[in-house]
């Protein structure tokens, strides 16, 4: 067996020595042996242990996927996530102030996906296996919030009555003001049999709404989920926030950054979750390309007093990026792209010269290359906050604030 000194922690949260050298599960500075397989470590003994090393707090740690930093202290993740955003903004040679972390709470994910599988003897749901397509039962998940825990009962009969023999199903389960909203994909083709079932599950576990596949196959109750002053029930499937505390942090953001502005553009604006807090005090016009989530928004925005107007568009930002003299009336913008970024339409916004820029992602690296690009139009980068709201894993969000040095439209 070799010894090896842990230098970093990788993107996948795997320990990296020299090499360089994958090790499964090590914190830097630890010294640890094992025997090499390629570029990495196996059968892993850890000689000399970090002091940020603790004890897993979630029983299922060692053999589910879904976590892969919960054998490092709290401190040591938050600054790690800090890190990999000061890392992409210096590869883009940029500076600004970088905030701590915030962190969501354990047991606060309100949205979660599970694997579901039938079995000889009935059905499982749950995680995937680190490494693996096996399924790993988490009964006593530190990740999901207790309203959650039910849809892993209910995901497990959905399989059991719905998934076909080979396949397995992907359930995602949300927590809403009605109960659980359940998403199925991967099951068998619906037929009139299978809806009377279905339906039966979703009255057994009191689903507020079940999903087969796009197709609602039950409601009792609308999903509906709060946003701002506003209530929303989102298509299902939708895009939203994973938990309260997540999606609270990025809208004080975005509230601090756009200031009184009083006319705002929000572009992949999803149903609303920061048009529709922004419209407390702005008039709004909320851009998104999905049709659905573009009329939940419209709805919820009708439905609420004491709002600004809110106008909104169906529209596929990547192909038709708003242009500049669609942006020139609008004092400021509140952007949150998919993680491939939005370079068309941050090109857009840099050629408009919109006063204040919100920049929300969940990826470090394009958020660079297009905060590069404002940079480049003459824009400050104010601040970055990041935000820790997939805790325990890789993954870390943040929103940067934009603000032009020298005003001129």
């Amino acid at each position: 067996m070799t010894t090896y000194t842990i230098e970093r922690l990788g993107q996948r949260g795997d320990g990296i020595a020299q090499g360089p050298v994958f090790v499964p599960l090590a914190l830097p500075g630890e010294v640890v042996r094992g025997t090499l397989d390629g570029d990495t470590l196996d059968e892993v003994r850890i000689e000399v242990s970090s002091p940020d090393r603790v004890a897993a707090p979630c029983p299922h740690f060692r053999s589910c996927g879904g976590c892969q930093l919960q054998h490092a202290s709290d401190n040591l993740v938050a600054a790690w996530k800090r890190e990999q955003v000061a890392i992409a903004l210096q590869a883009q040679g940029l500076e600004t102030e970088l905030r701590e972390t915030l962190t969501s709470p354990d047991r606060s994910r309100i949205r979660a996906t599970f694997s579901a599988r039938r079995t000889k003897k009935g059905a499982m749901a749950g995680f995937h296996a680190r490494r693996s397509d096996a399924i790993i039962p988490v009964p006593h998940c530190t990740l999901i919030s207790p309203a959650l825990r039910p849809g892993l009962d209910a995901a497990e009969v959905l399989a059991s009555v719905a998934a076909s023999r080979k396949g397995e199903l992907s359930v995602t389960v949300t927590d809403s003001a009605a109960g659980l909203d359940v998403f199925v994909a991967g099951g068998r083709p619906l037929d009139g049999p299978l809806r009377v079932t279905l339906a039966e599950v979703a009255q057994a576990h009191s689903l507020a709404r079940l999903t087969w596949d796009d197709e609602v196959v039950a409601m009792l109750h609308p999903p509906i989920q709060r946003v701002g002053p506003a209530q929303v029930v989102p298509p299902p499937g939708a895009f939203l926030q994973a938990t309260r505390h997540g999606q609270n942090v990025l809208t004080d953001a975005v509230l601090q950054i756009i200031g009184d502005a009083a006319r705002v553009v929000d572009l992949f604006a999803g149903c609303g979750t920061f048009a529709l807090p922004v419209a407390a005090g702005a008039e709004v016009h909320a851009v998104e390309g999905d049709r659905a989530m573009v009329d939940a928004l419209d709805r919820a925005w009708r439905e609420t007093p004491n709002l600004k107007r809110v106008t909104s568009e169906a529209r596929d930002l990547f192909r038709r990026p708003l242009l500049p003299d669609e942006l020139a009336a609008f004092d400021a913008a509140v952007i949150d792209p998919p993680r491939a970024g939005a370079a068309a339409q941050i090109a857009e916004l840099a050629q408009a010269r919109v006063p204040v820029i919100a920049h929300v992602s969940c990826n470090p690296v394009t958020f660079a290359r297009d905060a590069a690009t404002l940079v480049a139009a003459g824009y400050r980068l104010d601040f970055v906050q990041p935000v820790d709201q997939f805790r325990w894993s890789t993954h870390v969000e943040l929103v940067g604030a934009f603000r032009l040095s020298h005003i001129t439209r």
